[in-house]
């Protein structure tokens, strides 16, 4: 079993920047990749960003391309998520989720552990 825990999350104005932490512990060796996601109110959960967890491969959603970056630090098996240019639509709470599958999925089934998530809110 993998632990995610989520952290970071808060108020930001527009434009403005915050950056996201997940940490893992448990079988982390069972980890191929952590991913982003976000769920809005009343809305669908969707992908933001993934990285694999050992080569550093990445995926990012189009909509937050350019915007925002995923990266990791396995001394301290950690995935964060830095988001620039911030924009009330990115507004949401933001989960970490792990997958030991072998592809970066943007599907939110292919993963199997999440966290309980971190909210953001962006005002304009």
């Amino acid at each position: 079993q993998v632990q995610l825990v989520e952290s970071g999350g808060g108020l930001v104005q527009a434009g403005g920047s915050l950056r996201l932490s997940c940490a893992a512990s448990g079988r982390t060796f069972s980890i191929y990749a952590l991913g982003w996601f976000r769920q809005a109110p009343g809305k669908e959960r969707e992908f933001v960003a993934a990285i694999t967890w050992r080569g550093g491969t990445t995926r990012v959603a189009d909509s937050v391309r350019g915007r925002f970056t995923i990266s990791r630090d396995n001394a301290e098996n950690t995935v964060n998520l830095q988001m620039n240019s911030l924009e009330p639509q990115d507004t949401a709470v933001y989960y970490c989720a792990a997958t030991s599958q072998l592809a970066l999925h943007t599907t939110s089934a292919k993963y199997s552990s999440w966290g309980q998530g971190t909210q953001v809110t962006v005002s304009s």
